[in-house]
């Protein structure tokens, strides 16, 4: 398959810039056997008693920093992933790349050094006197995605972590869960739906389009994520009673899928790099809610190796024309598969 046969045209103004006023006021574009137009507070009615709803307990942390180099010129450093108490592999933003042992003045006055490079990502080690994460906590900002054009505010401090975050250690928001607030999740429950946790640190390589022609030669970011032996068995138990396991939100399905790779469900922890694209099979997730994806992107190619390609570019295309609002502070779909 071509990259291109995921692309699709999106007016710019569709493109969320705020989220909702309220976590629940979103629309919800529902794709089963027909298409239905519904609110978000209308998921617990598309649920059944005994289904599974998987959500990522994953917290964001203040990953973006700016500085300097010596020799003056600005750049813009997003911690991907922190190796130790003050080592980290980050995206640089600037322009030109700096080199090995270039030393980074950061805006709070403490220095780092480029120690080398890995990919896309450098190897920097920060001159501190906490641990990295304490250090990011208190002079770190949140970093939006690329098209939210416009600067951080108070309320995205809130509004871009799930009701339900408490392990840090991603640098961007699994969106689907952001729909959720405390009442939402109460009337799940009320339902006979069971909520239960896995986590995948997200990272910034989720915003990255396919950049080959060929699906073939792309490899995937890692993510780092955890499956428990004890979801894995609420997950059995809720097949076996003949519920559904819907997963909320694409990093749930390739935490899942993941932990399924070997044929059947079991625990793990650890990095994957799965890439799911039309043609593989799904073991584990019954039905999905999500956001909009890039074009372009993993996620779009994910979504329509779950609901079908055809199906969900259609899918898409009705949203546009019914100008739901799209990406990480816009509206969702709830998909079935065919």
């Amino acid at each position: 398959m071509q990259t291109s046969d995921f692309d699709y045209v999106l007016p710019p103004e569709l493109i969320a810039q705020h989220p909702p006023v309220s976590r629940s006021g979103g629309r919800l574009l529902c794709l089963g056997d027909e298409l239905a137009h519904k609110k978000i507070i209308d998921l617990p009615s598309q649920l059944r008693a005994g289904d599974l709803l998987v959500m990522n307990n994953t917290r964001v942390y203040p990953a973006r920093l700016d500085g300097k180099k010596s020799t003056g010129g600005q750049l813009e450093l997003l911690v991907e992933n922190i190796i130790d108490s003050s080592s980290a592999l980050c995206l640089c933003k600037a322009s030109k790349s700096p080199k090995p042992d270039t030393k980074i003045i950061l805006d709070s006055g403490h220095s780092a050094v480029v120690i080398g490079r890995q990919d896309d990502l450098f190897e920097i080690k920060f001159d501190l006197q906490t641990t990295l994460l304490e250090y990011l906590q208190e002079y770190g900002a949140l970093p939006l995605p690329p098209y939210i054009e416009r600067q951080v505010e108070n309320t995205d401090g809130e509004r871009y972590q799930t009701v339900y975050a408490t392990d840090m250690g991603a640098v961007a928001a699994p969106t689907a869960g952001l729909h959720f607030d405390d009442s939402l999740l109460q009337r799940c429950k009320d339902a006979g739906t069971d909520i239960d946790f896995v986590t995948l640190h997200v990272g910034a390589g989720t915003f990255q389009p396919v950049r080959g022609d060929d699906l073939k030669d792309h490899i995937m970011h890692a993510e780092w994520l955890s499956v428990s032996p004890a979801i894995c068995e609420k997950i059995k138990q809720t097949k076996d009673n003949g519920g559904r396991v819907i997963a909320v939100g694409t990093t749930v399905v390739r935490a899942l899928e993941t932990a399924a790779r070997e044929g059947q469900l079991g625990p793990y922890q650890g990095d994957t790099r799965l890439f799911i694209q039309p043609g593989d099979s799904f073991r584990v997730v019954d039905g999905l809610l999500t956001n909009f994806h890039l074009p372009r992107s993993t996620l779009l190619m994910l979504v329509c190796a779950f609901g079908g390609m055809q199906r969900m570019l259609d899918a898409y295309q009705t949203a546009i024309d019914e100008k739901y609002r799209f990406f990480s502070y816009g509206d969702a779909m709830l998909i079935w598969p065919q």
